[in-house]
């Protein structure tokens, strides 16, 4: 009796031991793997090996599992017979349940899930012997279970797609939801990564009446001065009509062209000459797909115009790099940023901010599909242009009209709902 609870003991060690394993490998971080396996673990590269058949580690470990477990309350209802009669069925039940899932089950469970990575690193070569070894046993398994899912109908083996892609890694980004700052941060570039095949240029672009563009018919004198007293290295030259674009002039090519005639007076400077041709993209263009064309062909700056080819404004690689990291100011840029919060916590909001800003800056869900600043949003959905003093309930935020000049919403208040406010006090 002494050697058959000996015996149950140490079943009961291999059962916590199968337990902790299948918790541990299963919860372990495929990503963390992968870059350890990249590193030289070969422990990592254990765990990723059975990982990529995860039918068999399953199988292996249920296998195992269920057989010590079995054979453990089979040696304990022997001894409870011999001990109690009849009744010992009962006892070896009641103890037994009790053993096998505290200590063989949630202790070990516990502390697997809790240190997953580590636990699965040395388990893993075990593991992967008693896979070898139970091999025969586990496809065994499996042909039968193959076989009664295709008496039922179904497939095998085949996953499910739901989950998958975009939306798995969107999920692993909002479960980093703690408020530091850098996470906050970093979280912001991962999802404006992932939408940067969902936004259009429209929504980023400079507009054009916030485009500094230059008169090609002025005096050659007169561009230099106005290229000069610009913040902006490439500026786009019309002639006649502003949305008759024939060239962007970069202030690098012009100060060149003055460095090779220190004695030329601007006004024998072709200036038209200089600018390079101008490169139209529609505004339905996506970020990614516009990035690639900036990288292809060598540019930082693109008009961008409608579907009638009517001049809607500019975008630049500057611009795209913004949507991912946060705005880029250097020495020339003005900052203006366009929001201010009060002290009952609602925020004066400029016009022409746009929603996607609001969204990574103070993590809120307004929607951008139908409208790219919280002015557009604001006569999107009250369907008019609104009067100084209005206020309006949209998406559970308060938008109240601030300033309007003429047929513009210039100012608008937003006050966030009240679960948005504690979080951000």
């Amino acid at each position: 009796m002494f050697i058959t609870l000996i015996i149950i003991f140490l079943l009961l060690l291999v059962s916590a031991f199968f337990s902790g394993s299948e918790t541990a490998l299963t919860a372990a971080s495929r990503p963390t793997m992968h870059q350890l396996a990249q590193d030289g673990n070969a422990h990592a590269a254990m765990v990723n090996k059975l990982h990529s058949r995860k039918d068999r580690l399953i199988s292996t470990i249920l296998l195992g599992n269920n057989l010590v477990n079995i054979l453990a309350s089979a040696l304990a209802t022997s001894i409870m017979i011999t001990l109690y009669g009849e009744a010992g069925i009962a006892y070896a039940t009641i103890a037994m349940t009790l053993l096998v899932l505290i200590f063989s089950e949630v202790l070990p469970k516990s502390y697997a899930l809790d240190n997953a990575n580590r636990i699965s690193l040395s388990i893993a070569p075990v593991v992967r012997i008693l896979v070898i070894i139970l091999l025969p046993l586990t496809q065994t398994i499996n042909a039968v279970i193959w076989c009664i899912f295709r008496l039922f109908g179904r497939n095998y083996g085949v996953r499910d797609s739901l989950g998958r892609g975009d939306e798995e890694l969107r999920g692993a980004i909002e479960l980093h939801d703690r408020d530091d700052v850098d996470v906050k941060s970093e979280r912001a570039m991962l999802r404006s990564v992932l939408d940067l095949a969902d936004v259009q240029l429209g929504e980023v672009m400079t507009h054009r009446k916030n485009v500094a563009t230059i008169d090609a018919s002025l005096s050659a004198e007169e561009i230099v001065t106005q290229v000069l007293e610009s913040p902006y290295t490439r500026i786009p030259l019309w002639r006649e009509d502003p949305d008759d674009v024939i060239g962007v002039l970069h202030a690098k090519a012009l100060l060149r062209e003055l460095y090779k005639s220190p004695n030329k007076i601007p006004t024998d400077i072709d200036v038209v000459a200089l600018a390079a041709e101008p490169w139209f993209v529609p505004e339905t263009t996506t970020l990614d797909d516009q990035l690639e064309a900036f990288k292809k062909r060598h540019a930082h700056f693109a008009l961008v115009v409608d579907e009638y080819g009517a001049l809607m404004g500019i975008v630049t690689l500057e611009d795209i790099l913004e949507e991912i990291v946060g705005e880029i100011e250097d020495e020339h840029d003005v900052a203006v940023t366009g929001v201010h919060q009060m002290a009952d916590g609602r925020y004066v909001v400029e016009g022409t901010v746009t929603i996607r800003d609001l969204n990574r800056e103070f993590e809120w869900y307004l929607p951008d599909e139908d409208a790219s600043t919280i002015a557009g949003l604001v006569l999107h959905e009250s369907r008019r242009i609104p009067d100084v003093g209005q206020a309006f309930m949209f998406h559970g935020f308060r938008f109240e009209i601030l300033q309007r000049h003429r047929n513009q919403i210039t100012s608008v208040g937003v006050t966030p709902p009240e679960d948005q406010l504690l979080s951000e006090a």
